[in-house]
């Protein structure tokens, strides 16, 4: 380790920038965040200094900076984009005794500005020496995903109960297994979930059990979680910190292995996935086992592809569960609808094309399908069916019988955002054909519209070369037929 690693105490203290640009902005707009007084000296200011030029602790000098000036500094930061301005600065500093961090110059700082992650009072530093700040960049980005932003007040939170339980256990050991449990369990759970009163009352009832001498047998807790179309990348900051928390995951069958790796290894897995009319677990029979493993004590994770309220019975599942008293946390999922219409270079929507976007399913309770046709055959609207590719010829016959144009472009995007993707693009008198030739798999979104007309103008527009660019750059293929 070359450098130590600290953190300055600065609050109230005077501290020196030169500079008048977006990088002496950004190091005073830290400085004041960290309660320092800020004096900036530069002749002019940037734009990128509007809104911290009104901060009380905000100072601006329009000149160079002084000896006398910064002598009763703390620190002092030059970002002048002037190479000798910065040197002279870093003169200065050096003769009043001040540390000091010249931008884009290593061998005239005296420490290095990290990349950093604020969950006050939570932050975390992460520098390379100045050997490769993009690197450093990359890691803060990494554990901005995988850190929420409550975690900050969850940090404020344990530190104003750490007297009281102080006071209720005397060995450090003690203590430190009893945050461990606070940290890892349902006071967590219920404060990250928004839930923040309730997490108090967890909190208060785990302290007087931990000063009785208690061990309360906790109830668990069941996240319903939508993973997506597909694509790990598309996952939710929300939906990767649960998966990882899970004790036991129950699946469905359109999920792919890339995000079942990112499960908790340790986690139980549970296939509980369905085909067309052959639903290898009956629903009834998951959310009981979701029920049981919840009472239990465990964090149970019903895993689901794309959004488990969008035609994946997730409010089925919480309907029940909250009926038996279990708590849930339900998070979205990009739907598939959206992903691979992104994915495939298709807008739902469009000013020239629709101002509505219609969803439904192939599937339905019972047998047979209840639509309202009327609604569907309506002029500039995007029509899409989730789970329709085993009734495709019957769903767009009926669709031309209800009054629909037969000549109306349709696509379907098979195994869309993953990285055998297919879209096959058509018309509503010719996709079934396509489809049968293609033999499509699945699963797969159809998507009716003019919109469908787009795909080959935005993908080559987005991505300079053939049509289909948008499949293409991620090793996706693409069948079209004259629409």
């Amino acid at each position: 380790m070359e450098q130590l690693p600290i953190f300055f105490q600065i609050k109230g203290k005077p501290v020196a920038v030169a500079g008048g640009g977006t990088v002496a902005a950004r190091r005073a707009e830290l400085a004041l965040r960290a309660g320092a007084r800020v004096s900036v000296y530069s002749e002019t200011l940037s734009d990128d200094f509007c809104a911290i030029s009104l901060h009380d602790g905000f100072r601006h000098v329009a000149r160079a900076p002084t000896l006398s000036d910064i002598q009763n500094c703390v620190l002092m930061f030059s970002a002048t984009g002037d190479a000798e301005a910065d040197r002279e600065a870093s003169r200065l500093a050096r003769q009043a005794g001040v540390p000091i961090n010249v931008a884009d110059a290593p061998d005239q700082c005296d420490f290095i500005m990290p990349s950093v992650v604020d969950r006050d009072p939570l932050v975390i530093a992460i520098s390379t020496g100045g050997a490769s700040p993009v690197f450093a960049r990359m890691i803060r980005a990494r554990l901005e995903s995988v850190i929420p932003s409550a975690y900050g007040r969850l940090v404020s939170l344990v530190g104003a109960y750490r007297d009281k339980l102080g006071a209720a256990l005397k060995e450090p050991a003690e203590r430190r297994r009893f945050w461990e449990r606070v940290l890892e369990g349902r006071v967590a759970d219920r404060f990250l979930a928004g839930h923040e009163a309730e997490a108090r009352v967890e909190l208060e009832r785990a302290l007087a059990n931990a000063a009785d001498g208690a061990a309360s047998q906790q109830l668990g807790e069941v996240y319903i979680v939508g993973a997506g179309p597909g694509d790990p990348d598309l996952l939710t900051f929300r939906a990767l910190r649960l998966m990882q928390r899970a004790d036991v995951v129950l699946y469905d069958r359109l999920l792919p292995h890339g995000i079942l790796n990112l499960v908790r290894r340790e986690a139980e897995h549970i296939y509980v996935g369905k085909l067309p009319d052959d639903h290898i677990i009956p629903q009834e029979e998951i959310t009981a086992r979701l029920i049981d493993f919840a009472r239990q004590g465990k964090h149970v994770l019903r895993l689901k592809g794309g959004d488990p309220f969008m035609f994946g019975r997730g409010g089925e599942e919480v309907e029940v569960l909250a009926a038996a008293g279990i708590p849930v946390q339900v998070v979205p999922g990009v739907t598939a609808a959206t992903g691979c219409a992104a994915y495939a270079g298709i807008p739902l929507t469009h000013r020239d094309h629709a101002q509505a976007c219609v969803f439904l399913t192939g599937h339905s309770k019972g047998d047979g399908l209840s639509l309202d046709w009327s609604a569907l055959v309506q002029p500039r609207q995007t029509v899409v069916i989730f789970m329709g590719l085993g009734k495709l010829d019957s769903l767009m016959k009926e669709f031309v019988a209800k009054g629909g144009d037969p000549k109306l472009p349709v696509a379907i995007v098979d195994n869309g955002t993953r990285p055998n993707q297919r879209v096959v693009t058509g018309t509503v008198e010719t996709i079934a054909g396509l489809a049968a030739q293609s033999e499509l798999q699945g699963p797969a979104i159809i998507i009716l519209g003019t919109v469908v007309t787009l795909r080959d103008k935005l993908a080559s527009e987005t991505a300079p070369g053939a049509a289909g660019s948008f499949a293409n750059e991620a090793g996706l293929s693409s069948i079209q037929s004259p629409v």
